[in-house]
């Protein structure tokens, strides 16, 4: 039961993304667009949503056990953003699948190290967005972090999800793209911890 909720949590978390995808995507100003874009953290967080790269930079806090619930949330995630981009493209604001063809065959042209590197990048990003909020409960601390990594062309692997999927490009390739963004993600957010990890 508790491994369904996780799931189920994860896949809200994953059409909330979508949601932001889908404003960044509408919005010709792309810095109003990076920032509107936080609109799907700020519901993650909010409503006790789960979102991978919000997780996993928890590791080292939890047991072994925590790495089922990683999993789940990123299955879950990429249930999510499959079914909001699926259910965009049934409607009149589909033609935003343009926009994301063109952010995808950004990344699909890109190197792996790059795709790698730009992952740690927004990784160390969202775990200061999420553990600033938490601790400091100030949404700004969202917006800021969200805004920067998006306008600095770093790479979220659950916003990637609903891009590829959105732009229907579905293969070998754009997984194993994903794979190593998440890779990249899961690093950059453990920096802090480690860091804290070492000074305690």
């Amino acid at each position: 039961m508790k491994n369904l909720k996780t799931l189920i949590l994860a896949i809200v978390g994953g059409f909330a993304i979508g949601i932001g995808g889908v404003i960044y995507l509408s919005l010709e100003n792309k810095m109003v667009g990076a920032f509107m874009f936080t609109v799907g953290l700020y519901t993650i967080v909010a409503h006790g949503l789960n979102l991978f790269t919000g997780k996993i930079g928890y590791i080292l806090d939890n047991k072994p056990s925590y790495w089922i619930d990683l999993f789940l949330i990123w299955v879950g995630n990429f249930i999510g953003t499959f079914l909001s981009a699926q259910m965009v493209l049934q409607t009149r604001i589909s033609g935003i699948q343009e926009v994301a063809l063109k952010i995808c065959a950004v990344k699909t042209n890109d190197n792996l190290l790059s795709l790698f590197i730009l992952g740690i990048f927004c990784g160390f990003l969202m775990f200061v967005a999420v553990d600033g909020y938490k601790r400091l409960q100030n949404p700004i601390l969202l917006f800021i972090c969200v805004a920067t990594f998006i306008l600095c062309g770093f790479e979220h692997c659950i916003a990637d999800m609903f891009y590829f999927s959105l732009a229907n490009l579905w293969n070998v390739n754009t997984l194993f793209i994903i794979l190593i963004i998440t890779l990249g993600n899961a690093i950059g957010s453990i920096f802090i911890p480690v860091i804290k990890f070492i000074k305690d």
